[in-house]
Parts: structure tokens; C-alpha cells; sequence
């Protein structure tokens, strides 16, 4: 299998040395607006560089195209390969908002092609067991769920203004996960923030820290909070509650936090530093999902239908925050 990828920095760097080792691939272009990026990238993987963008899509050798630019090239990148008839897989998110994520979809249904967007978190062996759990129902029934995402550090200021807020860049994550885990939708949410901490986040109009009250269609309450600013390190969980039992994701020996109780587990010795680390095999198998869907050997594990309704969440939350009322999903346009 031939695959193109474009964007070289952290995420498509790692990507391409997935890719790279994928005893599928035989052939692996790159490509990046800053094209020594991606020469250096290919140099040290032994992978094909391209001069472009334009070069990368006008090679006619490829199977597929994986997407990891900058999130406001993601929609016009997955309408290039649709046109170009490729499949492609694309981080999330498909565009910061609703009109370019609908117009993106509508370019790979015309052109039939398939698109998996990379919400990773469904690959992780964690959350897999909680949703087989969810479905076998030997939670009883679920009441409760609470979900954390908390970045040890905040992005540089320049991303923050691109990036669409915390609730449509980070917390995207746990909007899609608590569909995915519980097998229903979002029907509210009631949402707040915080802009305490470093001045760049009021600069940008953003939030450092963000908490959201969600109602699922079943009437189960969803708690998820977020924050740029966790120094303990990189944390990410979930527990669901039922009648007759309860679990949690994510909660091991790295897990950064510190019980107080004087029979509690140790401190952790070496807490997860950030989200490649934490979620690297969930990362390749998505990847290796993907290669499946490309070779015709499974189906679609996350398609783009997915992201616009975790994208619906996130908009209805930032409404909330910015209103300071509670917002029906159903507000946010579907079509």
C-alpha cells in the first residue's frame, strides 16, 4: 500500500513513523507547507519526500491520504482527496465549525470515497472495556459519568487563536467517547469556563479551564471538565456509575494524582507527560484500523458522521458558556 501523508509536525511525525513500520505500507509520501520539515521527517524514515502539497496529490501512485496539517487546512485537504478519489483519515477535527465540516462531508459523499476521523480514544484499551461493559450491561443502569482532560501545560499562545476553544479542540474528545462508551446521544448541555489563568487565554477569547453538564438521551448525567493548566501532568479519564457497579478509565500507576488518605495507593512514580505518550498504542491501532478500511478489510471505525456530532456538542457547549443558559444540541444545525 502507497499512502501520502501531509503535515509533519508532532502528530503527523509520529504518524509517519507508524506508518512507516506498518508492515503494509510499502510506500510512505510526505508532504508540509514548510517543505524541509518534511524532508527531514522522510530522511530520517526512509520515506519519500514531496515538494508540496500540490505535488503530494498530483502523485498518482498513491492508495490513500493521511491527513495531519494545521486544523484550518483539514476540510479543504479532505475535498482533495475525495476529488482525487482517495480515502483519507484526518485528525479531528474536519473544521472549526459546522458549515466546514458539513460542506467537507458533502465532498466525500458525492465522491464516495471514505474519510475516518481520528478520535484515538476508541482504540484505547481502556475505553474499549468500558463500553463492551456499558453494552452488557453489568453496570446496571447508568446514571452517572464523569470525564477529565487536563493537559499538563497550555499550547503556545499563537495556537490558541486557530485552535477553536477548548470545548471544539479538547474537549471534543470526551464529547465523542461518552457517545461512543454509552451508545447514546447528547440531547443538552449546560457549560461554563474559566479564564483565570495565563492572560493568553482572555487574549484569544478563550478559557483555561472549562466544566460542562451534559444530559444523554436516556436522561444518564454526564460531568466533563477540562484545563490547559494541570502541572501534575497529563490526565485522562472516565468513570461511569450504575445501579450495580462502577469503573474508571484511565486510573493506573502514572495516573498524576495524589491520595491524601493515609491508607491510599502510593503517589505515582512517573505520571504520563503528555498525550502521545499516554495514548500511543491507541494511535496505532487507529492507524492500523485505517489501513484495514483501505484495503477493504473492515468497516469504517469512526467516520465523518461521528465528528459532526461530537462537533454539535462542542458548539452547544461554547453557546452555553457564552449565553449563560443551558442549549439544546438540537439547536446546532445537522444538515
Amino acid at each position: 500500500m502507497r499512502i501520502g501523508l501531509v503535515g509533519t509536525g508532532r502528530i503527523g511525525a509520529f504518524h509517519a513513523g507508524v506508518l512507516a513500520r506498518h508492515p503494509e505500507v510499502t510506500a510512505l509520501v510526505l508532504a508540509d507547507a514548510d517543505a524541509e520539515r518534511a524532508a527531514g521527517v522522510a530522511g530520517a524514515l526512509g520515506a519519500e519526500p514531496a515538494p508540496s502539497v500540490e505535488a503530494l496529490f498530483g502523485h498518482h501512485m498513491l492508495d490513500a491520504v493521511v491527513i495531519a496539517s494545521a486544523t484550518a487546512a483539514h476540510a479543504e485537504l479532505i475535498g482533495r482527496a475525495a476529488a482525487a478519489g482517495l480515502p483519507a483519515f484526518c485528525e479531528k477535527p474536519i473544521a472549526l465549525d459546522v458549515p466546514g465540516t458539513l460542506g467537507a462531508l458533502r465532498a466525500v459523499a458525492a465522491a464516495g470515497t471514505e474519510l475516518q476521523l481520528g478520535f484515538m480514544r476508541r482504540f484505547d484499551a481502556g475505553y474499549r472495556a468500558a463500553r463492551e461493559a456499558v453494552a452488557a450491561g453489568g453496570l446496571g443502569r447508568l446514571h452517572t459519568v464523569r470525564t477529565a482532560t487536563s493537559d499538563p501545560a497550555p499550547p503556545p499562545a499563537a495556537y490558541l487563536p486557530l485552535s477553536g476553544g477548548l470545548f471544539r479542540d479538547c474537549m471534543v474528545h470526551d464529547f465523542d467517547i461518552v457517545r461512543w462508551v454509552t451508545g447514546r446521544e447528547v440531547v443538552e448541555v449546560y457549560a461554563t469556563g474559566s479564564d483565570a489563568g495565563p492572560a493568553m487565554f482572555r487574549d484569544a477569547g478563550d478559557v483555561d479551564t472549562a466544566a460542562a453538564l451534559l444530559t444523554l438521551d436516556d436522561g444518564t448525567l454526564v460531568s466533563a471538565t477540562a484545563t490547559r493548566c494541570n502541572g501534575a501532568g497529563y490526565d485522562v479519564r472516565m468513570e461511569l456509575a450504575g445501579e450495580r457497579a462502577q469503573l474508571a478509565v484511565g486510573l493506573d500507576e502514572r495516573t498524576p494524582l495524589e491520595s491524601v488518605e493515609p491508607q491510599g495507593p502510593p503517589p505515582p512514580g512517573k505520571p504520563w507527560p503528555g498525550f502521545l505518550e499516554r495514548f500511543g498504542p491507541a494511535y496505532e491501532a487507529e492507524l492500523d484500523a485505517f489501513v484495514g478500511l483501505v484495503r477493504g478489510e473492515r468497516d469504517n471505525p469512526c467516520d465523518g458522521g461521528e465528528a459532526l456530532a461530537a462537533l454539535r456538542v462542542a458548539e452547544a457547549c461554547e453557546r452555553s458558556r457564552r449565553e449563560h443558559r443551558p442549549v439544546r444540541v438540537a439547536e446546532i444545525p445537522a444538515e
